[in-house]
């Protein structure tokens, strides 16, 4: 089988580069071990997070590094006998995170985060999945006037630089949009400009099925038999080889095990996470994400149920699970939100694609000629995937591109 493109990946970001390259006119196959949004865009709150300029940056301030440390929060789990090899990754992750960092990762990924929505929406509506989309943005709670506070100012801050909309809440009107909201809440910030899917693997299929549906091919294969022939590359299929002339690598957590077999070096680490169905007790209801700030954790109204997703796990990338994180998670969550039996018996496990500077990786791979990269989006996969789509493709049929891509460049390590 012969395309001028395969995308390796068929998480958001892998089917949104799919989609934008054949929509410039490019055969392309998509290939998966699995099925299509099955992975990391499956497991996530479904946000398009259209204020998350602003990455998750490595704590700089000591209290709260020597909080971490004791690994007894729900927001942040590390394994100890994962230290040995994650740490120089976390070091890296550290010295990125500087306020000097930290504002230049805000300004590299300011022009994809401000296209998230605009660039979602036509593809949801080509898709007819519509009825999943909720325009009711998300709420940051808190439980002390502290953190509040704090958060308040830098929420100013953002608003000021980066034109992020967001609403004060006193705990009165917080009462008013979540009735069912409980507890010793004192207030929140509802971030007015995210939208929101009430089940996002539902949205990664259907993204899948449009790109079907225009002709392109999804295929069952192993990314990692990937390799270059003298007119592209070639790559293992269940029905035999599939051959391009250039080729997408949109693993997220796994593309390091392809990229370094080609000799290009990335600094890529995860940050893992869980998520639970649970019904709620009652007539309690949810009509959007609440995440609560001083906990490091989301509940957020699912198809399923309420799904309640975790913080970051720092663990190697393929130990096995932990109910830690999670059941802390589930004992502050019931503190805020009447939830009642769990769906399913045992908790997803993913895996979020993190570089140290918290900015992804979309371009072509140095001195590899017809070998594209997009991957590494941390937290904002879902978000940007469309975004990211559209601009590699334009990167790749040579049109002019509707950011500077300098900023993505891997040879920026």
């Amino acid at each position: 089988m012969k395309f001028d493109c395969v995308v390796l990946g068929a998480g958001m970001v892998g089917i949104s580069c799919a989609l934008h390259l054949q929509s410039r006119g490019r055969s392309v196959a998509l290939l998966d071990r699995r099925g299509p949004a099955e992975e990391t865009s499956y497991g996530n709150a479904g946000l398009i997070q259209r204020e998350g300029v602003v990455p998750y940056m490595f704590p700089r301030e000591w209290g709260t590094i020597l909080r971490y440390a004791l690994n007894n929060t729900s927001e942040a789990y590390y394994h100890l006998s994962s230290l040995p090899t994650i740490a120089p990754w976390m070091f890296r992750y550290w010295r990125a995170s500087t306020p000097e960092g930290e504002a230049q990762s805000a300004r590299a990924m300011l022009p994809l985060v401000e296209r998230c929505i605009s660039e979602h929406e036509p593809l949801i509506e080509a898709a007819g999945l519509s009825a999943l989309l909720r325009r009711t943005g998300y709420l940051r709670v808190f439980r002390t006037e502290a953190a509040l506070e704090t958060a308040r100012a830098k929420d100013e801050k953002i608003k000021t630089l980066y034109g992020i909309n967001s609403d004060q809440l006193s705990a009165g009107v917080l009462a008013d949009m979540e009735p069912h909201l409980k507890g010793d809440l004192i207030g929140g910030l509802h971030f007015t400009d995210p939208i929101s899917v009430s089940d996002p693997g539902a949205l990664g299929r259907g993204y899948a099925d449009l790109f079907v549906s225009r002709g392109g091919a999804m295929i069952e294969g192993e990314a990692r038999s990937l390799e270059q022939t003298p007119s592209g590359w070639k790559v293992a299929a269940r029905n035999g080889w599939v051959e391009a002339r250039e080729v997408v690598v949109a693993l997220g957590p796994w593309a390091d095990d392809v990229m370094r077999k080609h000799g290009v070096r990335v600094p890529l680490g995860w940050k893992r996470g869980y998520h639970m169905h649970y019904k709620a007790e009652g007539n309690a209801t949810l009509t959007r994400p609440v995440i609560d700030a001083e906990r490091g954790y989301c509940i957020t109204p699912m198809t399923k149920g309420i799904r309640l997703t975790t913080g970051a796990e720092f663990a190697n990338r393929d130990a096995p699970g932990s109910p830690v994180q999670l059941s802390r998670a589930e004992g502050a969550a019931r503190q805020i939100f009447p939830l009642g039996a769990a769906q399913e018996p045992d908790a997803w496990l993913g895996r979020r694609p993190c570089l140290p500077d918290m900015v992804p990786v979309i371009g072509q791979a140095p001195g590899k000629t017809g070998l594209w990269m997009a991957f590494g989006h941390h937290h904002l996969g879902f978000t940007l995937g469309p975004a990211t789509g559209r601009l590699l493709a334009e990167m790749m049929t040579g049109q002019e591109t509707f950011t500077d891509p300098t900023p993505y460049r891997v040879d920026r390590f």
